[in-house]
């Protein structure tokens, strides 16, 4: 992926970096592999906003990813390179020898015609897919299982990777994207390679209208609220929190106190804490 940046012509272009989409091969999706799906923008059930700032946005159809590569012996065609308005990272269409077609996640450098296959016994190449006990030591790789059999969730996003660090036993140590290392079993399958579009961090909005068309709203400094709508707001001109530390809009600590849950199940998987 390239990026393309602006002349400053207008003010919704002085800052604007985007993605050129020159690595895109096709603009339409396939149909069957594209569904309708229902945007909660932020509420729950009821109607009740429950994820602040968010809401409109332009309309989306989902593409059905193959998260578990179970075409197991099967090999596949790179039929083309795709945008996703649900992800960070781009998607392959491969098309498979037995006539399916299905979406993946578009690793780094995977070039269009590939040939890819998932299995126990296939080659180390990108875009392949096997269990982390057969990858050897130092390898990074994609779309990780956190239990076998049930689809990758580990590291899909744009540009990122985990590296095979060690095996002991029944366990495969992973060095995630956050520097964690974690145990993960040696059943679980993985991706050879990087996930695609790498410069997806170093895009720019570049105004807000742009911002709003990604299904974002706008955000309120607590400090320029009132006392009755943020812990934070209130008093004569530009005034301090008035708090030991920063809080959230319901008093609970904010910026930078962990929140994960003590004695968390997967916590004796964790053998080092995330940066």
């Amino acid at each position: 992926m390239s990026i393309r940046l602006y002349n400053s012509g207008t003010p919704g272009t002085r800052n604007r970096i985007i993605s050129d989409f020159n690595d895109l091969t096709r603009k339409k999706p396939e149909k069957k592999l594209v569904v309708h799906f229902h945007r909660a923008k932020g509420r729950n059930n009821r109607g009740v906003i429950t994820s602040r700032h968010r809401g409109g946005g332009h309309k989306r159809r989902y593409r059905i990813i193959d998260f578990k590569r179970n075409k197991y012996g099967i090999q596949g065609k790179v039929s083309s390179i795709e945008y996703d308005p649900n992800r960070t990272s781009r998607i392959a269409l491969i098309s498979y020898t037995d006539g399916e077609k299905r979406y993946i996640l578009y690793p780094e450098n995977l070039k269009l015609n590939a040939i890819i296959e998932s299995g126990i016994d296939v080659p180390i190449a990108i875009g392949n897919a096997l269990p982390l006990t057969n990858i050897p030591l130092g390898t990074y790789v994609h779309n990780v299982e956190c239990f076998p059999s049930r689809g990758g969730q580990f590291v899909r996003s744009a540009g990122t990777s985990a590296q095979i660090m060690a095996k002991r036993g029944d366990y495969i140590s992973l060095k995630m994207p956050s520097k964690e290392i974690r145990l993960v079993r040696k059943e679980c399958y993985a991706t050879i390679g990087r996930v695609g579009n790498a410069d997806f961090k170093n895009l720019v909005s570049g105004k807000a209208g742009r911002t709003r068309w990604l299904d974002r709203r706008p955000h309120v400094r607590g400090v320029a609220m009132n006392p009755c709508d943020h812990p934070h707001g209130g008093g004569e001109g530009r005034s301090p929190i008035g708090r030991v530390r920063p809080v959230t809009p319901w008093g609970k600590p904010a910026l930078g106190v962990k929140t994960r849950k003590k004695n968390k199940l997967s916590d004796k998987f964790i053998l080092r804490r995330r940066v």
